[in-house]
């Protein structure tokens, strides 16, 4: 059983912590991946615990040899958005009583345009 999570162990506790942790797209993936298999790799589709971990993000199970991403069912999934963006935009909409405006949104992460911060909200 996991304890509870703990800001600053599982999850940044200020914006500029959160710009720490995840300065690429690829410490949100490994991020990612822990959030969904703490325990390492188990497929969705045959419970198989082996995988050939080839790509980042991708997981190709060694049971069935499906693909799997760590980003599929997920708002990620297939997104074109950088996940940094994706993770900062989800940390002012968290951090906001109020929420967050789609124009507040494409200023504060310098999204290129306003459907996208609006599709993100």
């Amino acid at each position: 059983m996991m304890d509870s999570p703990l800001e600053g162990r599982d999850f940044p506790g200020s914006l500029p912590e959160l710009r720490a942790w995840f300065r690429s797209d690829a410490d949100c993936v490994d991020y990612l991946d822990w959030l969904r298999w703490p325990d390492g790799f188990v497929c969705p589709w045959c419970a198989d615990v082996g995988d050939w971990g080839v790509v980042p993000g991708m997981h190709r199970c060694a049971g069935c040899g499906r693909w799997v991403s760590v980003g599929a069912g997920t708002v990620f999934h297939r997104t074109h958005t950088p996940l940094t963006v994706w993770f900062e935009a989800a940390w002012l909409m968290m951090a906001s009583k109020q929420g967050v405006s789609a124009l507040t949104l494409q200023r504060v992460t310098e999204l290129g345009s306003y459907q996208s911060a609006w599709t993100m909200t």
